[in-house]
């Protein structure tokens, strides 16, 4: 599910990728179900590709939400992430994912990971199980 949810770079919120054109995307925002075109020079990234960094390796962000989500019952994180300081954000990060490599993920990163987690539980997006494979 997480691959075909995008984040624009300039532009505020998730967005569900509805088609490809010739020279760029249409989406739809998660949060309020306005669509719009994505050109080619706009910085898109599938929610999908993203990972956190930890002490082993990488952790698919798919896996910190569901990680997530089973710490907070499906419920949203009730942390205003706009008044949270460096501590409270560090302190969650450790509850969800204690290997979390501290060096290297930073405090707008964990902000931006409850944001897009958050907007995703509270609108019904929150299946962050396993992508199908395609078939070859």
């Amino acid at each position: 599910m997480l691959k075909k949810i995008l984040s624009i770079s300039g532009k505020p919120g998730l967005y569900k990728l509805l088609s490809q054109g010739k020279n760029m995307l249409i989406v739809e925002s998660v949060a309020d179900g306005k669509r719009m075109p994505s050109y080619n020079q706009d910085r898109v990234v599938s929610l999908g590709e993203i990972a956190i960094y930890t002490d082993e390796g990488e952790k698919p962000l798919r896996e910190v939400m569901a990680l997530m989500k089973e710490k907070y019952n499906g419920a949203p994180v009730d942390i205003d992430v706009k008044k949270a300081d460096d501590e409270t954000m560090s302190k969650l990060m450790a509850e969800i994912l204690p290997t979390y490599d501290k060096d290297r993920v930073h405090i707008y990163d964990m902000k931006k990971l409850v944001t897009w987690y958050n907007l995703l539980v509270t609108t019904g997006n929150d299946d962050f199980s396993e992508e199908e494979k395609t078939k070859e």
